[in-house]
């Protein structure tokens, strides 16, 4: 069933403290932008419609969240949400600082499989 999508630019303006201002900003930035004649070239280059690609690109955005939870898992999410809470709530550079620090750690052991070619997931056998 064919659909009709308006491709509007945002064009307002929202307090200091909303809490989505930088999603709100993010969206006026890129919404002036007109991704038509990307999505018109990749139809022609790859012979699928350009309808197909911006629901391909539309619902791949939506699910990337769900997608990123079940790469890593919900246990390390709350790690992770649960370090910049704590950071949060003592409101100090040092805690934030902390956060930070734990954060990079985080991120450098889930980025070990992608980047050390020695890494054998679920064990430290040997090849021989």
């Amino acid at each position: 069933m064919a659909q009709q999508l308006d491709l509007i630019t945002y064009t307002d303006s929202w307090p200091d403290d909303d809490p989505d201002a930088g999603f709100r900003s993010m969206v006026a930035m890129f919404s002036g932008i007109d991704p038509l004649p990307t999505l018109e070239r990749l139809s022609r280059n790859k012979g699928i419609p350009v309808g197909a690609l911006a629901r391909f690109i539309l619902a791949r955005y939506a699910a990337s969240g769900s997608e990123a939870l079940m790469e890593i898992g919900p246990r390390v999410i709350g790690q992770m949400d649960e370090m910049v809470q704590k950071a949060e709530e003592a409101d100090t550079d040092a805690a934030r600082l902390e956060a930070y620090q734990s954060l990079k750690g985080v991120i450098s052991w889930l980025n070990i499989p992608l980047t050390d070619p020695d890494c054998r997931p679920g064990g430290r056998g040997s090849d021989s």
